[in-house]
């Protein structure tokens, strides 16, 4: 019977799940049981009619929740077993409470000024993950830290591009407002989805940016940490794939949903995988 960690995993249906289910098995249980912690932590914020009032409310209460399974024991058995896990892995405390600080963000602020503002969301709801994850996957260089910052800096960056439209219908922009005003680009035309010339090159400046964080990524990652690290090399490729899909058709997410199919997730986790198995 699979645990309700597993379950949320798979129900998600999310490149995290074709890229992490060739760990170990006990590697792989802590991957499921840390990703659950974040999707429940997100889905506080972003699923549901609920008011905002009420919703940091109960971002308020998960939080207390895990503050006390930290000291003791909360009422939510899937915190229980985040500690555990944590414990087990000697995972640092401080990433999940960023985490739950960058969706404390989502609810409070709906526009990013700069890009550095928008750097310090995208550390605080993704490079944390990657430093929860390299914690499980084992590691021997400091520099690998970097690496988990600086892909989860494109990772979410590549999650933003993609989900300009799905954002702009609950009101969010997550592109800068300097970028839009270097790009003359209104946030009006954002909300009423115009495709034209400055959207697409407001998008090019953007996916460079994405391509630069994943290269960065790249060049962090010590030689002898790359086996350990497999599993997020796939999540590398998995992103950096859909990063290229948003450039090959032109930028125009606004007509289309663009993603990376099932099976291809499925080759390209199986091909880093093999990869590293059988040349390192």
């Amino acid at each position: 019977m699979k645990s309700t960690a597993q379950q949320i995993a798979r129900k998600s249906k999310s490149s995290f799940f074709y890229a992490f289910n060739l760990l170990p098995e006990d590697k792989r249980e802590a991957m499921n049981t840390i990703y659950a912690f974040c999707r429940k932590t997100d889905d506080i914020v972003d699923e549901g009619s609920d008011s905002e009032i009420v919703k940091y409310e109960n971002l308020r209460k998960w939080r207390n929740e895990f503050e006390k399974a930290i000291k003791g024991k909360s009422d939510y058995p899937l915190l229980n077993k985040v500690i555990l896990t944590i414990g087990k892995f000697n995972i640092p405390l401080e990433p999940f409470f960023e985490l739950i600080r960058g969706m404390e963000i989502d609810l409070q602020q709906q526009r990013f000024e700069n890009f550095n503002d928008l750097l310090d969301y995208c550390y605080k709801v993704a490079s944390t993950v990657g430093l929860m994850s390299i914690e499980i996957f084992g590691y021997k260089h400091e520099s690998t830290k970097q690496f988990a910052v600086k892909l989860g800096y494109a990772l979410q960056l590549t999650n933003i591009l993609r989900d300009i439209k799905k954002d702009s219908q609950r009101g969010r922009i997550y592109l800068p407002y300097e970028d839009l005003e270097r790009f003359n680009y209104s946030e009006e035309e954002l909300l009423r989805n115009e495709y034209n010339r400055n959207f697409i090159e407001l998008m090019k400046f953007e996916t460079q940016r994405a391509k630069n964080f994943f290269e960065e990524a790249t060049r962090a990652l010590d030689y002898d940490d790359k086996p350990a690290m497999f599993a997020a090399r796939a999540m590398q490729h998995i992103y950096f794939r859909l990063l290229k899909r948003i450039e090959e058709n032109n930028f125009d997410i606004y007509s289309r949903d663009i993603n990376v199919p099932k099976i291809e997730k499925v080759g390209i986790a199986l091909g880093v995988w093999a990869k590293y198995s059988l040349v390192y």
